[in-house]
């Protein structure tokens, strides 16, 4: 998927550049950075000397020496300083710049450390957001497998009022299994408001469509692009030529929800969605309510959606 939150060291990340966030001399130092310049050895060092340094919020790049990635793209965030010394736009420079370095060398993946969250001080759940937000406004114009690498679940914090609001959610509507099983393959009768919603004949025609035919239908119906919607969907371009070009696609459900996500669909046609694959929304899945939590907020950020899976432990939506 082009944006991927993951736990690991990013020393052992394969990815064509991992981002060091470095100190403004390049030279090494405790953190990421340390960690960073022991594992490519030496060489990074002798070429970090070369280069003069770096301004907070610029980004340079090196070879990767005994890493796994060919690159090494050096940022330096802000320090935290309350919030008031342009702290935000510094970091959102960091993420933009070193994806434009990427771009320029025509990477086809990067992972990123969530920058200046450590030793800098910055509030974990805020640089969490602008990390975030400048990754997926970034992938919805550009072909790029992203990956935001957290080395420990303690590093990565949504924020309170989100991460309480969907703690209720949940907690209002987890049923366990065994008091839902019979109701998970039962076909939820519509209300007569929705009955008057849906139309009999169109409802008749669309009877007989795979999941593929339904979705390049509702695109159509969207005015969407094959484009926007993958990338909406954080979906691989190549996974999307598949179902294109395979009436009967079996998709898995993190795909199907993905667009779901992507052509902004409501609870209702969410679920038509899900038939149309074999699968349904459940009471008993902390994954399925996340998603359906955002689908009732009105909230289509994938991105924000994955964080927010992430957090609570669970699949990614995508491939």
């Amino acid at each position: 998927m082009p944006l991927e939150i993951i736990r690991n060291d990013i020393t052992k990340v394969q990815a064509d550049a991992i981002v060091n966030a470095a100190n403004p001399t390049l030279l090494g130092g405790g953190g990421v950075d340390g960690a960073i310049h022991r594992a490519a050895g030496p060489e990074l060092l002798a070429e970090c000397r070369t280069l003069g340094g770096c301004a907070v919020g610029q980004a340079k790049i090196t070879k990767g020496y005994r890493l796994p990635a060919k690159y090494v793209i050096h940022t330096v965030g802000p320090i935290w300083q309350g919030g008031s010394k342009n702290e935000e736009k510094l970091l959102t420079d960091c993420y933009r710049n070193s994806l434009a370095l990427a771009k320029e060398y025509q990477l086809e993946s990067i992972a990123f450390p969530l920058i200046s969250a450590g030793a800098y001080g910055y509030p974990k759940d805020q640089a969490l957001k602008v990390a975030i937000t400048v990754i997926g406004e970034f992938l919805l114009k550009n072909e790029m497998t992203v990956y935001l690498v957290i080395y420990d679940r303690a590093s990565f914090q949504l924020s309170e009022k989100l991460f309480a609001s969907i703690t209720q959610y949940i907690d209002d509507r987890y049923v366990e299994v065994h008091e839902i099983r019979r109701e998970l393959f039962a076909v939820e009768a519509p209300t007569p408001v929705q009955q008057r919603k849906r139309n009999l004949e169109d409802l008749m025609e669309q009877l007989d469509e795979t999941f593929s035919q339904m979705l390049l239908r509702l695109i159509d119906e969207k005015g969407l692009t094959d484009a926007e919607t993958y990338k909406k969907a954080n979906i691989d371009r190549k996974l999307f030529s598949k179902i294109r070009n395979n009436i009967d696609y079996k998709p898995s459900k993190p795909t199907v929800l993905a667009f779901a996500i992507a052509l902004e669909l409501t609870l209702d046609e969410t679920k038509d969605l899900l038939r149309k694959a074999g699968f349904a929304l459940s009471p008993s899945s902390k994954f399925d309510l996340i998603v359906e939590f955002f689908i009732a907020e009105g909230n289509y950020n994938i991105f924000e959606i994955n964080e927010a899976l992430f957090a609570f432990g669970q699949n990614l939506l995508g491939v």
